[in-house]
């Protein structure tokens, strides 16, 4: 299974044909299994929104990725799962952190209004989500520390 944008991308797990043996074989579970196992030692899974997340694990020693919904695209992540005046709450919030984070973003006045004191660089890449060849476009990595963006 792999995912894009947070949905489930499963083609042809569980098909059948009379000439072909079953594809989904229960011998195969156990390694996968055992592989998510050590990966995810450790790992804590929890429900909340971001500013739960912020709130209850901020440290000197936390580092926040964070990766909202484009400015104009708001409903992409579902109804009513973030809303535009979260972004001016996120930049608030994000101002009083003891950790760390960085925040990737489409560029647009209001996200540079809001995010303004914060360390902005700006990245130009191409969207190649399309099959029509790409969009050129300019987003910004927003920091509270110096981040170092662009090829090493």
């Amino acid at each position: 299974m792999s995912t894009f944008n947070g949905a489930p991308q499963i083609k042809g797990v569980f098909g059948v044909a009379p000439e072909h043996a079953p594809r989904f074989s229960l011998s195969r579970l156990e390694p996968i299994f055992e592989a998510a196992h050590e990966c995810l030692e450790g790992v804590v899974f929890d429900s909340l929104d971001w500013a739960g997340v912020i709130g209850r694990y901020d440290t000197p020693g936390s580092l926040f990725y964070l990766d909202p919904p484009y400015f104009g695209g708001e409903a992409d992540y579902g109804k009513d799962m973030f809303a535009r005046e979260d972004f001016q709450a996120m930049a608030e919030q994000l101002r009083e952190i003891k950790g760390a984070f960085v925040m990737s973003i489409n560029d647009t006045p209001e996200i540079r209004e809001w995010f303004d004191g914060f360390h902005i660089d700006e990245v130009r890449l191409n969207y190649t989500i399309a099959k029509s060849g790409g969009k050129k476009v300019q987003e910004l990595i927003i920091s509270n520390r110096e981040v170092r963006t662009g090829l090493l």
